[in-house]
């Protein structure tokens, strides 16, 4: 295989998002195939183009990567956005692993009961402000550098990037009071790959709304 990479999974966010984030961020091109049928998702399954029977699945450099975390990492080290060494790649896996499990409460957000929703907001809110950025608001303060690690653009200032932005458009005012990081966002925001994937028309997903939801579940009989 050659060309640009290729993307399957479902016309949303979900586990793919960050995938999309971290190759626009590298400037890298990409193509999307999406899953809309239960019957699409079992012909993958039955040609064994999953290792695992899960999407995301990325196909780049000849490979058919699975799993979010591996598909991340590759495209990391694969453009420059993983550290100079193994100290810097250590703590950008640690800073990567909090944001996710961070975003995994953004993830299952949309799948959640109607009545339960106030409350999940109420624990992303808690979560985000008291435990994830309090970190990165420090981090950022202490060494008073642009980015994360190193003082160079990595994978976890673009996850962080997407992680924010997420957050916000729960809860508006989260950053209030994280000065560092409302500077980090601005930052963020203007380099001009992540610049150019904010603007409309490009490859970012909306919010999930209900289609995608029933979609989702009707493909894997959730």
């Amino acid at each position: 295989m050659s060309g640009k990479p290729r993307l399957t999974y479902f016309d949303g966010r979900g586990r793919m998002e960050p995938v999309r984030w971290l190759l626009a961020a590298a400037g890298v091109e990409f193509e999307e195939k999406f899953l809309e049928t239960r019957e699409q998702y079992e012909k993958l399954i039955k040609d064994g183009e999953l290792m695992f029977q899960q999407v995301p699945l990325v196909e780049i450099d000849g490979l058919k990567l699975v799993q979010t975390r591996a598909i991340l990492s590759y495209i990391a080290g694969r453009y420059n956005l993983y550290g100079k060494d193994l100290k810097e790649r250590a703590l950008i896996d640690m800073y990567v692993e909090g944001i996710t499990d961070l975003m995994h409460m953004i993830l299952v957000f949309p799948f959640s009961p109607s009545e339960a929703k106030e409350k999940n907001i109420e624990l992303i809110k808690e979560k985000a402000t008291n435990r994830y950025f309090p970190v990165f608001e420090k981090a950022l303060k202490q060494h008073g550098q642009d980015f994360l690690v190193g003082n160079r653009f990595s994978w976890a200032d673009v996850q962080l990037t997407e992680a924010i932005l997420a957050v916000e458009e729960k809860i508006p005012a989260v950053l209030s009071v994280f000065p560092q990081l409302q500077a980090f966002k601005t930052r963020m925001s203007n380099m001009p790959t992540i610049k150019k994937f904010l603007q409309p028309g490009s490859p970012r997903k909306p919010p999930p709304d209900e289609h995608y939801v029933q979609t989702v579940k009707k493909i894997l009989k959730v």
